[in-house]
């Protein structure tokens, strides 16, 4: 609850004008760049810009820039969250001109879906040479799904979300999923798989796996899929992790296990040829998360050489003090 009248004033103030509602609309279909808008809309980019920058002074949308992109998401938490859920469920949204921005925010879809095919076009040979060589993916999202069971999670986050895979996979267990990469390209791939699979629940952000935008104490499941190979300090991972997870809180990792292609550091940018076992023990440790010994996938015993895939589930101690926020 907002304590502050104005607060509220200026947040409706910012909803009462016809484009502005609109805005809000798409916005909360998912979130889009100003040139999105522009293209649904059939308005200025300045008029646009200076729209949204009015609703997110008003408290109703958050600005995320990435790279040279902006984009921009309503807000659907707190005080904001509920003024748009009771506004919207007063309006239509099947008649005009709500359902023409609904159809051409569909165009803008496919032409994401688009852009996401010639990415991986271009890097089809290299990464499906590398999935080639571990156990097949189908039977290790089984475990990661035998890993959560039947619970359900309050609010899921992914660090280094890439294709958004893991989101797609895990969003029936959530209420709410959030994504975190630092890659724009694969944003761009996550939010097209994420539309084309139709997941309501999941959203994508660019940002720093070790540096997240995300409150203390404010996730009950983070997941850290085909990440830490990458990195110089894993650890600095596990401790943003770490700092986010709720009490009784879940940690998922998945990564390789120690290997000696060599050839992974030049052709897919690997840091790490593989995660010991006693650096993970270690990093956990020093985060104050208790891991348990992980699931170990070897690869398919017809390959000359390949690589084996290990998953760790990680607890923060129901009984350890939240992080202040």
């Amino acid at each position: 609850m907002t304590s502050d009248p104005n607060t509220l004033v200026d947040a409706l103030k910012a909803a009462g004008e016809p484009t502005r509602l609109r805005i809000l609309a798409l916005l909360r279909r998912g979130d889009l760049a100003v040139g999105e808008l522009v293209q649904i809309l059939d308005q200025s980019q300045p008029r646009l810009s200076h729209h949204l920058k009015t609703l997110t002074n008003g408290g109703l949308v958050e600005r995320l820039p990435e790279g040279s992109w902006v984009f921009y998401r309503a807000r659907t938490k707190d005080w904001a969250g509920r003024v748009l859920n009771a506004l919207f469920a007063e309006l239509d949204l099947t008649a005009a001109p709500f359902a023409q921005d609904a159809t051409a925010l569909q165009n803008v879809r496919r032409e994401r879906a688009v852009s996401a095919e010639s990415y991986f076009s271009n890097i089809a040979e290299t990464w499906d040479r590398l999935r080639a060589l571990h156990y097949p993916e189908t039977d290790i999202e089984a475990a990661i799904l035998h890993q959560i069971g039947d619970r359900r999670f309050e609010r899921l986050v992914d660090l280094g979300t890439g294709t958004g895979r893991m989101l797609a996979l895990l969003a029936p267990h959530a209420q709410d999923a959030e994504g975190l990469d630092l890659s724009h390209h694969m944003l761009t791939v996550a939010r097209a798989n994420l539309n084309r699979a139709d997941v309501r629940n999941a959203r994508v952000r660019q940002g720093d796996v070790t540096d997240t935008p995300f409150e203390n104490n404010s996730a009950d499941l983070v997941i850290v899929h085909q990440v830490l190979h990458y990195l110089e300090q894993p650890e600095d991972v596990i401790a943003e992790a770490a700092r986010i997870l709720k009490p009784g809180g879940q940690l998922l990792v998945v990564d390789f296990a120690p290997h000696d292609l060599e050839f992974l550091r030049e052709s897919q940018g690997h840091r790490r040829l593989g995660i010991r076992e006693d650096d993970m023990s270690a990093w956990a440790d020093a985060a104050g998360l208790a891991v348990q010994a992980p699931t170990r996938f070897d690869p398919p015993a017809s390959l000359d050489q390949g690589l084996s895939v290990l998953i760790w589930t990680a607890t923060r101690p129901a009984n350890q003090q939240e992080v202040a926020a």
